[in-house]
Parts: structure tokens; C-alpha cells; sequence
């Protein structure tokens, strides 16, 4: 019997090494818990019960998801002639399992029946589940919608749908994109109307929405009429009916076990969630950081699995006399990828981490009556601190763990070589299910300039400024410190010589400038991880001296000031291809 949490070393070394008592405290209160049959009798009791929790999802994920996987890829979901989707009945089974050990109200509190995890214990889940089954994360990782409507929704919709969500009996979808609104959700048009007694209603197309056929659906539509832009979007939710139906199931690449749909709405009753004109800009940017933080966790577990996949196979596979792990550019390879899936997981559960502190926060101020002015003024600016850090790591975390993964999956199947190809191994199916990652949820273009706002306006230089205060013993660490330290001053030069150029430089320069920020961040990390862990010095000086070359080199590029992308586009990038050109 396998455990997908009790055999990673590095996510349980992770869990001991985050603070999860003082996550505890606060996610523990009465106040969030209400009047629920259990709560944790002190903060061991609840650091033990999170352990306990991942057990669980390692063991359902290891005998469970897994065995399951290849057959659910192979065959995928069914779409019904009365626009319903039938789930392939191995996803039925595996949401039957989790609903049954209780994990699918993860993050919601106890008194709707929820775990009440924190956000990091839930990336963790996420990425154990990723590594078993990356499609069926996206059924699995969609309870982000139940936090939603956690916190923004009223109390009466909260009490009639949460406990559903925690007892398994529902599945949740993001219904935002349209045909002509991708990435620019201000140009959504599916149109919210009232009728004279109040009731709303939704009228209009959706596309490419992951689990679309799920019983719960958070709609962001058009509820003022006349409006263009973010302002005159509102979010709804409306529940599966004959008024919504799926009219076409996309044929994709990969993470075939989670159904993508095309959404017809035709009068469908809905109700606001929260209030008017605040659907965009608010509650799906809330819901989005969410999903973000989910991709990454998603990513870490595809990765994960191929990298384990191509770890075994180049032990096992012998060629030149001896097994190819020690041929010189394979063994690099394999340690690359290793430390590449530690470095992403190292900034994904950080992220994860402040997600918590902000949230948990938010929640004293919101909650508690009896603050003194002095503590909720410094609260407040806590908030904002927080705020401004985690609308950098965020996308930083999704961009970077995602493209990570794609590197990992592309190398185990080169390990393999002409067996990765075929379909014998897994190898191919981590390269399809891993193409995604970079995409939805935001381009690995969209969170770059998300990310870069923060790096080139003090986020950046605020965040690391502490880690750099630390002093370390071991004279390797100093040294790496030091290494780290002259990154970041790299970096601010590059930021300065950006600012002196016109504000699509930024744009241009973004990717390198995020890169670099992150090389520096994440070295900063794994330093502190190597205080306590004797490998991780090792992995950190790995780390840290690879990519800081890389980082001087995109700092000189920036430096350089190259323009031409945008200033020769035309002539460098060739005219547009013709229709009988196109292939």
C-alpha cells in the first residue's frame, strides 16, 4: 500500500518547517468554527489532525486516483444528447472516496462540516492529488468556488450550499470565459436580467469551462445594461438545470478525466452573490489567486510524477555497461530536475503561507469586536502589507511552478527516450496533462505582468530585505547570502534602467525582471530551509550557483535596452502568413 504523503520526504519536511501552530491559532478560533461537533482541543491536537488529513489524501491518492489515471485519460467523460455530461464512472468513484473520508469541504469551516484547513495544508492536498491524477485536481482543486461563496455570499446561501459541498454532494465550476473574452474578463457579455419580481436570470454562451457540468456554478455576467467594462459585472450563482446546458465537450490535449464545457444558458434562474457591479474586480480576482495558487500546486504534482517516473527508469535501464544514471548529461538532468520541483515547491508553499496570514488577518479584523485601536490599526497594516506581497508571489508562484513543470515533464520523457514516446510508460501523458499549467487561469504571459508590477515597485525589495538581515553560522550559507545579496542589487539595477525607458519596457523586460526576482527569492528560501537540513545546503548551493549566472545575464539584457521586438516587429517577425500559407 503506497502513500503519496508519507513517501515524499520534502513535503513532510516542509509541513515540520513552517510555523503550523501560530496557522493553527488563528484558523482554529471559536469564532470560525461556530457550533460544530468537533474542534481540536489545542494546537497540537489541530497541527496533528492536518497531518492525518494529508495521510488520508496520500493513501487515496496512491491506491485510489492513481490506478485509476491512465484508464480515465484513455476514455475521458460523455456528452449526453440532453446537453448533461456523464462522468467516466473511475471519476465517479474517486469523488465517491474523497467524499467519503470527508475531503471535500477542505478549507471550509467546521460547523458547515468542513476540515478547516489552512490554504497551505490544502496546496499540499492539491499537489498529492495532482501527482496521483492532474485531471482529477481540477474536480478536487474547484473548492476554491466554496470559499468564494464562503466569503462573499449571504449567510442564507452559505448555510443551504456549503454543507453540500462538504458532504460530497455537489461540484463547483468558474463559469467566466466567453468566446470573445479569454483572458479580458471585462469583455464578458452573457447578460443577468431581473424580472419584476427580483429574480435574476442568465442568458448567454460560455466556453472552456473546466467541470461546467458541475451542480454549483459562479457565473460572472453583465448585470447593467449599457456597460462595457468591469463595472457592470456582477457574479451569480445558479445551479444545474434544464436551463443550463452543455452543448459541446472540448477534445484536448490532456487532463482528460476533467470535462471542459461549453455553456448555454437560456433563462437560467440565478442569485447575486455579494453585491452588484463588484463581480470582476473583487470576487473573481479573489477567486482567481485562489485558482492560482492551485495551478502551482497542480503543477508541483506533475512534475513530481515524471520526475519519479524517469528517476527509476534511468536506475533501472542499463546501457554502456552500467544503468544510464551515470552518464554525465543524464545525471544532470535528473538532478535538475530534482532541485527545480524543490525550488518551485519552496516558493508555492510560502505563497500559500502568506495566503493564510492574509486571510486569517482579514478575518480578526472582520471578526473581532474587542481589538484595541492600537492593535487593529497595526492590523490594518498588516493587510495591506500582505496584500501587496501576495499580489506578487501569486502570479510569481503560478508562472513559475507551472513553467517548471513543463521543463520536468519534457526532460522525463527524454529520459526514457524512445519508451517515453509510446503510451507504454506514463511519461507522455505527464507531457500532455503539463501543457496546460502555462495556460489556464492566466498565461504564463499574464501572470508575468501581474508579477512585474510588484518586483518594480518595492514588493520586491520589501520581501527580501528581511531574509537579508538573518545571519547564518554555517560559512557556506554566508557565502551563498552574499551570492543572494548581490543578485538583488542586480536586480534593483535593472529596475532602475527599466524606469528610464518608455512603460512598454516593462512589458518587454518583464519575464527577465520576474525571473531574476525570483531567483533571488526563492535562493533566500532554501537558505532557510538549509538551517536546519544538511541536504538542503546542498540543494541550495546547487541552486544558488546555477541560476545566478543566469540571472546576471538577464540583468544585462535588461540593461541593454533592446527595443527591437516592439520597435522592428514588422520586419523581424515577418509578414502575416496568408490562409493557403497556413498549414
Amino acid at each position: 500500500m503506497g502513500n503519496y504523503f508519507l513517501d515524499n520526504e520534502d513535503i513532510q519536511f516542509l509541513f515540520r518547517h513552517f510555523d503550523m501552530k501560530e496557522l493553527a491559532r488563528i484558523q482554529e478560533l471559536e469564532t470560525f468554527n461556530g457550533d460544530a461537533d468537533y474542534v481540536p482541543v489545542d494546537l497540537d491536537d489541530a497541527v496533528d489532525n492536518y497531518w492525518r488529513v494529508l495521510e488520508l489524501v496520500g493513501d487515496i491518492a496512491a491506491n485510489v486516483l492513481a490506478p485509476h489515471a491512465a484508464k480515465i485519460d484513455e476514455e475521458g467523460n460523455r456528452l449526453n444528447p440532453d446537453g448533461t455530461v456523464t462522468l467516466h464512472p473511475l471519476v465517479q468513484e474517486n469523488l465517491r472516496r474523497m467524499a467519503q473520508a470527508d475531503l471535500m469541504g477542505f478549507t471550509l469551516p467546521r460547523k458547515y462540516g468542513g476540515l478547516n484547513c489552512p490554504n497551505l495544508v490544502y496546496t499540499m492536498a492539491t499537489e498529492i492529488v495532482s501527482r496521483a491524477d492532474a485531471s482529477f485536481m481540477n474536480l478536487f482543486g474547484l473548492q476554491g468556488i466554496a470559499e468564494t461563496i464562503y466569503a462573499f455570499a449571504s449567510e442564507e446561501i452559505k448555510d443551504e450550499v456549503l454543507p453540500r459541498f462538504c458532504r460530497g454532494e455537489v461540484t463547483g465550476a468558474m463559469v467566466l470565459t466567453e468566446p470573445d473574452a479569454g483572458s479580458d474578463l471585462q469583455a464578458v457579455r452573457l447578460r443577468a436580467f431581473q424580472d419584476e419580481t427580483g429574480q435574476w436570470y442568465l442568458n448567454g454562451v460560455k466556453r472552456f469551462i473546466t467541470n461546467g457540468c458541475g451542480e454549483i456554478l459562479l457565473v460572472l455576467a453583465r448585470s447593467e445594461p449599457g456597460t462595457t467594462d468591469g463595472r457592470g459585472l456582477s457574479l451569480f450563482l445558479t445551479e444545474r438545470s434544464e436551463r443550463v446546458k452543455v452543448r459541446h465537450l472540448e477534445h484536448k490535449l490532456g487532463i482528460h478525466g476533467s470535462p471542459t464545457c461549453e455553456l448555454v444558458f437560456d433563462n437560467a434562474p440565478a442569485r447575486l452573490i455579494g453585491e452588484r457591479q463588484r463581480g470582476l474586480v473583487t470576487y473573481v480576482f479573489a477567486l482567481m489567486n485562489g485558482a492560482r495558487v492551485g495551478i502551482a500546486a497542480q503543477s508541483l504534482g506533475i512534475a513530481e510524477a515524471a520526475y519519479r517516473l524517469a528517476r527509476n527508469y534511468a536506475h533501472a535501464r542499463q546501457q554502456f555497461g552500467g544503468p544510464i544514471e551515470r552518464l554525465p548529461a543524464v545525471a544532470e538532468m535528473i538532478t535538475d530536475m530534482k532541485i527545480a520541483i524543490e525550488a518551485a515547491r519552496a516558493l508555492t508553499y510560502y505563497t500559500s503561507m502568506i495566503c493564510d496570514q492574509e486571510n486569517n488577518n482579514n478575518r480578526i479584523l472582520e471578526w473581532k469586536k474587542d481589538l484595541s485601536a492600537e492593535e487593529a490599526k497595526q492590523r490594518k497594516q498588516l493587510a495591506r502589507s500582505l496584500k501587496r506581497i501576495n499580489a506578487m508571489l501569486t502570479p510569481m508562484s503560478k508562472y513559475y511552478a507551472s513553467e517548471m513543470c513543463n521543463r520536468v515533464a519534457y526532460d522525463a520523457l527524454q529520459v526514457l527516450g524512445g519508451s517515453g514516446y509510446m503510451k507504454d510508460y506514463a511519461a507522455e501523458r505527464y507531457l500532455r496533462d503539463a501543457r496546460i499549467t502555462t495556460i489556464y487561469e492566466g498565461t504564463s504571459q499574464l501572470q508575468i505582468v501581474a508579477a512585474v508590477r510588484g518586483v518594480s515597485s518595492g514588493a520586491f525589495e520589501t520581501l527580501v530585505a528581511e531574509w537579508e538581515a538573518r545571519s547564518y553560522d554555517d560559512p557556506l550559507l554566508r557565502d551563498l547570502q552574499q551570492m543572494l545579496l548581490g543578485g538583488r542589487n542586480r536586480v534593483v539595477e535593472a529596475i532602475q534602467a527599466v524606469k528610464q525607458k518608455p512603460a512598454s519596457y516593462l512589458d518587454l523586460s518583464g519575464r527577465r525582471l520576474v525571473d531574476s526576482a525570483i531567483v533571488v527569492i526563492v535562493g533566500h528560501l532554501l537558505l532557510d530551509q538549509a538551517r536546519t537540513n544538511e541536504r538542503k545546503k546542498r540543494v541550495a548551493r546547487r541552486f544558488i550557483t546555477t541560476q545566478m549566472p543566469l540571472l546576471q545575464a538577464w540583468c544585462q539584457q535588461i540593461l541593454a535596452g533592446d527595443m527591437t521586438p516592439l520597435e522592428e516587429y514588422e520586419l523581424l517577425a515577418g509578414p502575416v502568413p496568408t490562409a493557403d500559407q497556413l498549414g
